[in-house]
């Protein structure tokens, strides 16, 4: 390819200016404000569109283009992405835990899972890519699922501070159990089909800095306590009578949507191979190995 021809010093600007274009769409630190507030703002049909497919342009542009036309520009800037991907997951985990409007906290969740996918894609393995690519995936799902929860509550209730709610179970038992699989799917439970992804980046990233792989999985740690915290502040305790006037459990429509989304994420997370042998493919492997390539011509 014409990049392996490129200077040295060419490929790292270029590397840092598609980079940071990306890295906006993934988004990353320092450039990850932007998410909360779009979600804050969009409606629920539009905070679906953008955890389910939109966030997942950043990734795709760094895997399918930025990797392989800039190989040099990614050995230089690994320490870098390591580094703003690591304060990724472990800062936003923690801010998480603090915020109190239910669309931040599943907003904020996203930046920390997606910079997951990017520890996983700069690992430069084939566990960390394909753990990457399935985490994309699965955060899709999961997230997306979330979002339509928030979303049927803020329909009753007209609200999404945390504080007004509690003791959800004992009004809307099926909303409360969705939530629970999909609660337990994003903090990566085994068995739900955010845990595949982790623990393939992990694998991934411990090939090459056991360091880094220990420092991100605490940030699975914080994400399973921001994440039970969540759930036992909305659904346990009393019900606030006082303000949440009107309720009611899940219709047909919702029903459904939730039932579909919880048992794709409860299938991948038992079968994974079913996404898996896909990227075993002969394409998708010549994709994943491309890196090999471009290590060979420099090494």
């Amino acid at each position: 390819m014409w990049c392996n021809f490129l200077p040295e010093n060419v490929q790292i600007w270029l590397f840092f200016a598609f980079f940071f274009s990306f890295a906006v769409k993934v988004p990353m630190i320092p450039v990850h404000v932007w998410l909360p507030e779009a979600h804050v703002e969009a409606p629920t049909a539009g905070s679906v569109l953008l955890a389910g497919i939109l966030l997942k342009l950043g990734g795709y542009g760094m895997i399918r283009f930025l990797v392989p036309l800039f190989p040099f520009g990614t050995f230089y800037f690994l320490p870098f992405v390591y580094v703003i991907s690591l304060l990724g997951v472990l800062y936003t985990s923690a801010v998480t835990v603090r915020q109190v409007d239910l669309k931040k906290i599943i907003a904020y969740s996203s930046v920390g899972h997606m910079n997951f996918v990017t520890l996983g894609l700069f690992s430069l393995t084939f566990n960390g890519l394909s753990g990457s690519i399935f985490l994309m995936l699965s955060h899709g799902i999961v997230s997306s699922a979330l979002f339509i929860c928030i979303g049927i509550l803020y329909d009753r209730y007209k609200t999404r501070v945390l504080f007004y709610y509690g003791g959800l179970t004992t009004v809307m038992p099926l909303f409360s159990t969705f939530f629970l699989i999909l609660t337990l799917a994003n903090m990566g439970l085994p068995g739900l089909s955010n845990f595949v992804g982790e623990i393939l980046v992990l694998l991934g990233v411990f090939a090459g800095n056991g360091v880094t792989a220990f420092l991100a999985a605490i940030g699975t740690i914080l994400g399973g306590i921001y994440s039970i915290w969540l759930y036992n502040r909305l659904v346990f305790g009393q019900f606030n009578s006082n303000i949440l006037t009107t309720y009611s459990d899940l219709n047909k429509r919702e029903f459904f949507i939730l039932a579909m989304l919880s048992f794709i994420s409860l299938f991948f997370g038992i079968f994974p191979n079913g996404i898996l042998n896909v990227l075993y493919s002969p394409i998708m492997y010549n994709i994943l190995f491309i890196y090999n390539d471009y290590l060979l011509f420099y090494y």
